[in-house]
């Protein structure tokens, strides 16, 4: 009968917890922002930047300075997301022959001309809190295509 009675009284304190917000976290922290795509490509175009500095050290210095560029957009898109950055790196691959610095820049002018679009998308798309910030996004990668010339 003691058995029972605890049990009862267990089961019981626990199913006015199931409707409380204990374990039904925030909904909004599993929304994605529309920034997320955004800040994710910063992320990664500041890893193949980085990367291709890496593997041409002859423009090292023009592509490490984009990819600083890069990261400090990101650090921004973060923070107008509100959330921190998701912990680790991306992945890149590393190149196995010796890079044409004419092919990496091709390369590398390709993407930023595509995050150049998807930052001017967004800015059209965004509210004007975050306008601004998109704008300069987009245009801080049309320099960067520039540069890559």
């Amino acid at each position: 009968m003691l058995r029972a009675g605890a049990l009862l009284a267990l089961g019981g304190a626990a199913v006015p917890l199931t409707g409380c917000d204990l374990f039904d976290r925030d909904d909004e922290s599993r929304t994605p922002d529309p920034l997320e795509p955004l800040a994710a490509e910063a992320t990664a175009l500041e890893a193949r930047h980085r990367a291709a500095a890496a593997a041409v050290p002859a423009l090292a210095e023009r592509l490490t300075a984009i990819a600083d560029a890069h990261r400090a957009h990101a650090e921004e898109l973060r923070r107008a997301i509100g959330r921190p950055a998701p912990s680790g790196s991306p992945a890149v691959a590393p190149s196995a022959a010796p890079a044409d610095p004419d092919t990496v820049r091709a390369e590398l002018r390709q993407a930023e001309q595509e995050g150049r679009d998807n930052a001017a998308k967004a800015c059209a798309a965004a509210p004007a809190e975050r306008a601004a910030l998109l704008g300069s996004i987009a245009a801080a990668r049309a320099t960067h295509v520039e540069a890559l010339k």
